[in-house]
This record gives C-alpha cells, structure tokens and sequence, in this order.
C-alpha cells in the first residue's frame, strides 16, 4: 500500500489528470502527499556563455512556481488530503527521484502528454521515461492525448 506518494506537479492538462488520479490512490490509501514543481536550472549555473543571468527574473519565475504548486496542495487540503509542497531547482528526473528517496516515497505520480511526431520526442525527451530507470520506487505515468 501507498504511504507516501511523490507528484510531479507543473499545473499542465498532464500534470491536472495526475493531480487528479494521485487525489484518488492518496484518499483511498490514506498516503501523505509531497507535490514538488522542479524549475529549470538558471543560467548562472549552465554558464556565462549560455545568456544573461537576471536574479530578477530568476526570483518571478521561482514566485511562479509557487503559485502553481500552491494551488495544487490547496485543491489536495481542500479534499482533506494531507499535502505539501516543495519547489527545486536543478534537473527534473534527479530532482524527482531524489525527493523521493529523501522522503521514503513508495510511489511516484507524473503527467505526460504523447508528443506529435518524432522531431518532437526526440528534441524534448520524456521526464516519465527517464524517471523510470532512476526512481527508488514505482512511478504511475498519467497519460493525456
């Protein structure tokens, strides 16, 4: 059974219809909820020769995050689930994976949305695929078209 259930959560139509299945399993499992937002490395950590590093703009894109992640915990709180969240900063398959040996988690909970030809899946990649080989635990992939 699921005590401790890690969601990738980014505010996506994926990401909603994960909130939304992790809602059911969380409920009928009674698991604590930890959602967690992963925000892209700044461009101060890629490197000067990569762009311009704006702690400003870093700072409303990490305030943009919050929000996100916020209304989601609020929509888990307001069902009477047990839920917080946590925004990081770094590589989403890491990131993931290690929030989820940090915390115990038994199950990992991500959208994913197929992508339209093959230029598409090869340039973006797949988070789910990739969390798939790293994660400490299961990972449900929630599908939307």
């Amino acid at each position: 059974m699921y005590k401790k259930i890690v969601l990738a959560y980014d505010g996506s139509e994926s990401g909603q219809q994960a909130l939304l299945d992790c809602h059911e399993i969380a409920q009928w499992s009674q698991a604590e909820l930890t959602l967690i937002a992963v925000m892209p490395l700044p461009l101060s950590v890629i490197g000067p020769e990569g762009g311009v590093y704006d702690p400003e703009l870093e700072r409303e894109e990490k305030a943009h995050f919050q929000e996100i992640l916020d209304a989601g915990v609020r929509k888990l709180a307001d069902a009477g689930l047990v839920a917080r969240g946590e925004v990081v900063t770094g590589d989403a398959v890491s990131e993931i994976a290690a929030c989820a040996r940090r915390i115990g988690a038994n199950l990992i909970v991500v959208g994913h949305k197929h992508l339209d030809g093959w230029a598409a899946r090869w340039w973006r990649g797949s988070v789910s695929r990739s969390l798939i080989d790293d994660a400490p635990c299961s990972v449900l992939v929630v599908i939307t078209r």
